[in-house]
């Protein structure tokens, strides 16, 4: 609410700057995603306001996705607070999936409705959506229609786009010209692999959808491109930086007069001037940290140890403006080196006899983030506690509720349960899970079984760990109690609870997933119930350190600490994880990586350190890294 009250003061979103001489798109960066809400907002209330002026009435293109959904919250904002009228605005999605029926909760119809819609004083014959239910031998005169609808409602002013793994906009997948128009088309394997999480399995994802075409997407007299987190920096670079062709439909932006990329940080990491600054024309900021950046990146470019680095390499590798600075490699080399060194914090390094709260958005980031650290800061007689933000309850196979209930049912007499009263409620169960079609909603009781499976792994893991079940705090926050994958946005209640934490166990140290590459968005809405929090807390700020969820590993250079781990210690932390058994083997949201969750962290944590033995520091077997939030 902070952001949203400097708005209103005239305040803008902070950009981060930098040299655009590869980019061929206008793009902005923003440090977060909420900042890049708020300005794409922003934009569009500008465009409403001048449209509705100029002719008395705007045409929107609308998107569907993760990434939209901050922007239709600040819309909502705005229309609440009288800043933004809908009543002649009419919009056009860019599509919908085939077959899909409107009231699914995989439709993009419930979707918009759900999310946008319903919040604002939009007419409802003024919305317009590809219909998922056309018959097949309608569909190419339907979407014919689709086109004429929108000429006859003089074209699109504002096209809002998201961009996909494939670097589709709409579902224009690879292949699709410059001259397409709104079709049926084929969806790419990588497009319904992203989708399988939502849809409960890839099989349940439709082949088809229906989709407007490059070309309608061109006509729109301006377009905004958005795009966050990291999973999605590589094609983003490629369609900001990369040559038009038909294998990235979004680089068919390039051709039009009037598009801005909007990224968070993030999703901008790959572009050149936020990966290798120094390597394009004009000055550099040589600050410590990018001395830091740099002379990591000339390390490991040339295979070389940060010590042995020589003038030479730094001239041949564009960064003579820093040699000159210091009139010799040795310095700066030197200097980078102890920061390096420093960042590494063995169990004595670490804080003791402190009061440690540990966020975990869903019951198991605990283990796969931090596993090593936790032991640790146990052995260094810290008082623990591992708060579990959501139930996860929706990442539970029905199999495995089957399973528990076999359990249940063969023990009732050895537990003294009645046997009857037990079958009578597996066959209630059972019913209820027959009758459900792929990613629909669980009847309640199920949703209670699949928390409570998620909550006793959550215990057995602290248990691998030798953190006993008493740390451990089951908050089940309201925004996450909707049953699908899609969450209620983040509400006070949430905050309160978290708050109430606080004052509870009135930490010196919290830890916080500070994942930017989360699918579908938990983590982000976790961390911003604890910033919440904690800016309503009264007493001491505790410090905060942000691990990564099972996505990513801060890099060396981000991370703040570096905290070693042997062999027997990455053990523990793998076998704390398979206590997880929900989530062994095939995990029901797996994300963007096809390997079992312990097999990323046993790589990512041996990377990290075999990438600090390459720069020449101390050799480890493994290392966490975490970066301290700066307040």
């Amino acid at each position: 609410m902070a952001k949203a009250a400097a708005h209103r003061a005239g305040a803008h979103p902070v950009t981060i700057e930098g040299s655009r001489e590869r980019e061929r798109l206008r793009t902005v960066v923003f440090p977060e995603h909420s900042d890049l809400a708020i300005a794409v907002a922003e934009r569009i209330i500008e465009v409403i306001q001048r449209e509705t002026r100029a002719k008395g009435r705007v045409v929107l293109g609308l998107a569907t996705g993760s990434t939209p959904l901050g922007v239709y919250e600040e819309l909502i904002r705005r229309h609440q607070a009288g800043d933004v009228d809908f009543s002649r605005v009419i919009t056009f999605n860019l599509d919908e999936y085939y077959p899909m029926a409107p009231d699914s909760p995989h439709s993009y119809h419930r979707y918009m409705w759900e999310n946008f819609f319903a919040h604002v004083n939009i007419a409802k014959e003024n919305v317009h959506i590809p219909a998922g239910v056309t018959p097949r031998e309608r569909v190419v005169e339907a979407c014919a229609e689709y086109e004429e609808a929108s000429r006859a409602a003089g074209g699109i002013d504002f096209q809002l786009l998201g961009i996909g793994k494939t670097g589709h906009v709409g579902f224009n997948e690879p292949g699709s010209d410059a001259t397409s128009r709104t079709r049926i088309v084929t969806l790419d394997t990588l497009t319904r692999k992203d989708a399988a999480a939502d849809f409960f399995g890839i099989d349940n994802v439709p082949r088809e959808a229906v989709t407007m075409g490059v070309a309608t997407i061109l006509d729109a007299k301006e377009v905004a491109l958005l795009a966050t987190g990291e999973h999605k920096s590589g094609i983003v670079a490629r369609a900001v930086e990369g040559e038009i062709s038909t294998d990235v439909a979004a680089t068919f932006l390039q051709r039009h007069p009037s598009v801005t990329v909007y990224l968070d940080l993030a999703a901008a990491a790959e572009l050149t001037r936020i990966k290798t600054p120094w390597v394009l024309q004009g000055g550099v900021d040589w600050t410590p940290a990018n001395i830091e950046r740099a002379v990591v990146w000339l390390a490991e470019r040339t295979s070389k140890a940060v010590l042995k680095l020589s003038a030479k390499d730094y001239a041949e590798n564009q960064l003579s403006p820093l040699l000159a600075r210091a009139g010799a490699a040795g310095p700066i080399n030197g200097q980078v080196f102890n920061r390096l060194r420093d960042k590494i914090r063995g169990r004595a390094k670490l804080p003791a006899h402190e009061r440690v709260l540990v966020f975990s958005p869903h019951p198991d980031d605990d283990v796969i983030s931090m596993g090593g650290i936790l032991r640790k800061l146990w052995e260094n007689e810290n008082q623990i506690v591992v708060a579990y933000m959501t139930s996860g309850n929706i990442a539970v196979f029905d199999h495995d509720v089957t399973r528990h209930l076999d359990f249940v049912e063969r023990a009732a007499t050895s537990l003294g349960l009645d046997g009857t009263v037990v079958k009578r409620a597996r066959a209630t169960v059972n019913a209820g899970m027959e009758q459900k079609a792929p990613g629909d909603i669980d009847i309640p009781v199920v949703q209670n079984l699949k928390k409570f499976i998620r909550e006793s792994e959550a215990i057995a893991a602290l248990a691998a760990v030798g953190i006993p079940a008493s740390a451990a705090r089951f908050l089940d926050l309201p925004f996450y109690q909707t049953g699908e994958v899609r969450k209620r946005p983040l509400s006070d209640a949430d905050i309160a609870i978290v708050l109430k934490l606080f004052e509870e166990t009135k930490p010196d140290l919290v830890f916080v997933a500070g994942d930017l590459s989360d699918p579908h968005g938990t983590h982000r809405t976790c961390k911003a119930a604890v910033e919440g929090a904690l800016a309503r807390y009264k007493e001491q700020k505790p410090e905060v350190w942000l691990y990564r969820g099972a996505w990513q590993e801060w890099s060396l250079t981000d991370a703040d600490v570096l905290v070693p781990l042997s062999q027997d210690e990455l053990q523990a932390k793998i076998l704390s994880i398979f206590r997880h058994q929900s989530q062994k083997d095939t995990a029901p949201f797996p994300g963007y990586d096809e390997r079992e969750f312990w097999q990323r962290v046993e790589a990512r944590n041996l990377e990290t350190a075999a990438r600090a033995d390459r720069l020449g520091l101390a050799e480890y077997y493994a290392m966490e890294a975490y970066v301290i939030q700066r307040v």
